[in-house]
């Protein structure tokens, strides 16, 4: 039987059914290689070569698929219709090639399909080609670039940014439009206009609205009313005249559906009609996608196969008859800046199967069914058929002149089923019918309404607007959308709040680094230009090689340049950039980086060791003032600089005061004796107005020995740590629920809560803890729950463990999230974990390696032998934080 292989087991499940007990379907679980996260993965000495390795969750999936072309020696390759799935179907070649798996006779080829239905599968396998080698080309281009700027450009973050986590290709770009965004907010000015509106009636009694447009017989600007006093003179002005109807205009309108979705304005409707993210929206449409009810939902494509055009209009004629159906087929075009990726639409692919005919169990996998199946047959009905009625009003002087406007709908056509959702409010003007007026007729003042209005700063963008944005300046492809908004989240760069993206200051300061030091490479036009070269490769026009040259040349000459620079320096740049955020003026004149404290230094960003960024004086030590990262009052405390006096114990003052890190409290002053006196951070869930000398004595007194152990009689203790409340017998902690219970505790609890601990780290280590909800079977096989974690609830699956995303509640976790997640855990590089710990027994056995280095590579397509270089032998690797926070910018579809 010839062994198809695809990536997910969902999708192996359903292609299965489909070819029937003649072929082996398996799942690949996404990427079966990638680079190790260690420097020298990529060496642009030596032709850019690149070293690849198997992930050890891949390893076994790899084995089954080597297995299982022992018994028939054809593989098809059958992964996504994409530059992805290309390097997929090359990855699995290569490494079933060094296996010996695929020999001279193995018949391998190359199938993909649109839609994972019965028609699309069986015409794909009637159609095989070999692995396009551009687009493999295109896809090891990204990745080498996105390797090189991760473990080139973090690490310079780290020494001269304390506190800054990682950079990357796309991911720094998409960061600088948010916080340009938010420094266009923070600077904007409100101005104050006017406008002034009538109640009218017509001689009918009917009433409707009119808005002041001409005044002094002048057309009125929008800034022409600026204040109170002129807005009441044209109130004046209007009741002291007697109006009249001075024209009546009927215009026909139309309006046209929106085009069927791709992959950004399926992300962007779906945020504004249901608030998803957007890593939330491809997760439903990867399910929707693998269960053979969508097509392929990372496109730039907004064409459709013109047997799904007939389809649509079949469908429109049955449910809603002949006068929502246009004489002929609608035709998009793409406008989208370099769309490479031309696929067919995201559609249905049955156009008879409305959401409510398919039993979808998940209600945001229903959700967004429904969504794309009212969005392609609404793409395929007939225009909107409008009448605008604008109505002008004067007084017999033409001194004041008003205006009313309207529209009716005269035939809804596609607005019956689907309207596009908007960004931007509604007007006035939208769907307001007006009464019947005749041109001559008096018009009744019945009320005049002033209105105060002020100017609005832009909006900060949403994931969907963000998406837009990133779309129109041609940064980013359908494939990566989704895990670059998400990456710079992760990253804590930027925050989201009640669906608009803020920006933390750590998300601040990268940015203003890599402007001043990287400019280019944060430039929208050339990560722009970027990408049609990348594009070109993909077309087969350009040599992905010769890309990597032109951009190392010079970005490894920016990364030389910056390692002379003194941290004292950067520093002093940054508060340069950022100091109208940070040092906003006063409205007094006065200095705004003058110490409020000493009032003889001046405020400047610092950084601490502990990696975070705070305002300090330039007197210190001598004076001590600190405050958050930040404008001044941002996390404002009504706490004075002194500190706030609590009250006095045993002769010493104690104070409530805030510090870079929070409100904490202190026992006495700092002197030269005493350069640190006694203090203790206020619990997060302590509220500072609520502070007294009790409270802050109780505070102060930590750690609070609870008694000695009976079992060594050594002291068993209560305390407040980074982690939390907490009891510790030697070098074991165990974690408190509450804070009170740090004074409360007695040894008896003490001594069982340690035991528990030990007992998980002990012989009890293998036991597991109780999940928080069991999902069910993995398709693979293997149960698969919530679990507890000390860093939050993790979904459990054999050995692999995946963190639920912060904005996902354990209850909420449904069995086809939980897969999605371990299976794009299982598919990645292995983790930087897993491949932290083998570092040292290879450092131990150079030997082995070389033997291993020595093994014929297989012919690829554009990448060299895996033998690895004298340059990169000589590379020291990074650290394990270095392999955590390199980033790709590439989404791999799993």
């Amino acid at each position: 039987m010839p062994v198809v292989v695809v990536e997910s087991p969902a999708k192996a499940k359903t292609i299965n059914k489909y070819l029937g007990s003649d072929y082996t379907v398996l799942a690949s679980y996404g990427h079966v290689r990638d680079l190790p996260p260690k420097d020298g993965s990529v060496d642009p000495d030596h032709d850019f070569d690149m070293q690849w390795e198997i992930a050890s969750d891949s390893k076994k999936h790899v084995k089954a698929i080597a297995d299982a072309l022992k018994s028939d020696p054809s593989l098809i390759l059958a992964t996504d219709p994409d530059r992805e799935g290309e390097a997929i179907s090359w990855h699995l070649q290569e490494a079933l090639t060094a296996r010996k798996a695929i020999k001279k006779d193995t018949a391998v080829s190359r199938v993909t399909f649109n839609a994972i239905t019965k028609a699309a599968v069986t015409e794909a396998m009637k159609n095989p080609r070999q692995v396009d080698a551009p687009l493999v080309e295109a896809y090891l281009a990204r990745r080498a670039l996105d390797y090189l700027v991760g473990f080139n450009l973090s690490p310079v973050l780290w020494r001269k940014l304390p506190g800054a986590k990682s950079a990357g290709r796309v991911q720094s770009v998409c960061l600088r439009l948010i916080v340009e965004r938010e420094m266009e907010i923070e600077a904007f000015r409100a101005q104050e206009y006017w406008s002034v509106a009538a109640q009218l009636a017509t001689p009918r009694g009917q009433t409707f609205e009119a808005r002041l447009v001409t005044l002094g017989g002048k057309k009125l600007e929008k800034f022409d009313l600026g204040d109170k006093t002129s807005a009441d003179m044209a109130v004046s002005a209007i009741e002291k005249r007697d109006l009249s109807i001075k024209s009546v205009e009927a215009k026909p309108g139309t309006r046209n559906p929106a085009p069927p979705f791709m992959t950004s304005t399926l992300q962007q409707e779906a945020s504004r009609k249901f608030g998803f993210g957007a890593r939330a929206t491809m997760s439903a449409a990867q399910r929707l996608y693998e269960a053979g009810l969508i097509t392929y939902m990372r496109t730039d494509g907004i064409d459709m196969a013109p047997e799904a055009v007939m389809q649509a209009r079949d469908a429109i004629k049955a449910k809603y008859g002949e006068e929502y159906l246009p004489n002929s087929p609608r035709m998009y075009k793409n406008k989208a800046k370099n769309a490479q990726e031309a696929h067919e639409c995201v559609r249905p692919t049955d156009m008879t199967l409305s959401a409510d005919k398919l039993k979808i169990s998940d209600p945001d996998q229903r959700k967004l069914y429904d969504l794309i199946y009212k969005r392609t047959i609404a793409s395929q009905m007939a225009a909107a058929r409008l009448e605008r009625t604008e109505v002008n009003i004067a007084s017999a002087d033409g001194q004041v002149g008003l205006r009313a406007t309207g529209q009716v709908v005269l035939f809804d056509g596609f607005i019956k089923i689907y309207e596009e959702g908007r960004d931007d409010a509604l007007t006035d003007d939208d769907d307001k019918r007006l009464p019947q007026v005749a041109e001559g007729e008096p018009a009744e003042k019945r009320g005049i309404t002033p209105e105060q209005h002020f100017t609005q700063p832009p909006p900060r963008y949403t994931e969907a607007t963000l998406v837009k944005r990133m779309e129109e300046l041609g940064i980013g492809r359908p494939s990566t959308y989704a895990s670059i908004v998400t990456t710079i989240q992760d990253r804590e760069y930027v925050r989201k709040d009640k669906n608009r993206l803020i920006p933390e200051d750590k998300g601040r300061l990268v940015t203003a680094f890599l402007e001043n030091y990287f400019r280019r490479y944060v430039e929208y036009d050339f990560t722009a230009d970027l990408e049609e070269q990348l594009d070109s490769v993909s077309a087969g026009d350009a040599q992905y090689k010769e890309v990597l040259a032109r951009f190392w040349r010079d970005f490894s000459a920016a990364i030389s340049e910056t390692s002379e620079l003194r941290i004292t320096d950067v520093l002093e740049k940054i508060n340069e950039v950022l100091e109208p955020h940070l040092f906003p003026p006063n409205e007094d004149g006065t200095d705004p980086r003058l110490c409020p404290n000493c009032h003889k230094g001046r405020l400047s960003m610092r950084t601490a060791r502990s990696g975070g960024a705070f305002i300090g004086c330039s007197n210190y030590p001598e004076c001590r003032y600190t405050r958050p990262f930040g404008p001044p009052g941002a996390e404002e405390s009504n706490i004075p600089a002194e500190g706030k006096l609590l009250g006095h114990d045993q002769g010493d003052p104690i104070t409530l005061r805030d510090g870079r890190f929070g409100p904490y409290v202190q026992r006495g002053d700092v002197t030269e004796e005493i350069p640190k006196p006694p203090r203790a951070s206020l619990p997060k869930t302590w509220d500072i107005e609520a502070m007294d000398l009790e409270k802050a004595l109780r505070l102060l007194s930590l750690p609070r020995e609870v008694g000695k152990h009976p079992e060594d009689g050594e002291p068993v203790e209560a305390g407040i740590g980074r982690y939390g409340p907490f009891v510790k017998h030697g070098r074991l902690y165990a974690n408190l629920k509450e804070v009170d219970e740090v004074f409360e505790i007695g040894m008896n609890r003490a001594v069982e809560l340690l035991a528990q601990k030990a007992a998980s780290r002990g012989a009890g280590r293998g036991a597991a803890a109780k999940p928080l909800k069991e999902l069910g079977e993995h398709p693979d096989g293997g149960a698969i729950a919530v679990m507890p974690g000390r860093y939050g609830p993790y979904v459990k699956w054999e050995k692999v463990n995946a963190t639920l995303p912060k904005d996902v509640e354990p209850e909420a976790v449904t069995l086809d999230q939980a897969v999605e997640l371990v299976n794009e855990k299982a598919a990645k590089k292995g983790g930087g974990r897993k491949k932290a710990a083998p570092k040292k027994a290879a450092a131990k056995k150079p030997a082995a390696k070389k033997t291993a280095a020595k093994k014929p590579a297989a012919k690829s397509t554009g990448a060299k032998s895996t033998t690895k270089t004298a340059a990169a032998k000589k590379a020291p690797a990074k650290t394990s934080a270095a392999a955590k926070t390199a980033e790709t910018d590439e989404a791999g579809d799993s």
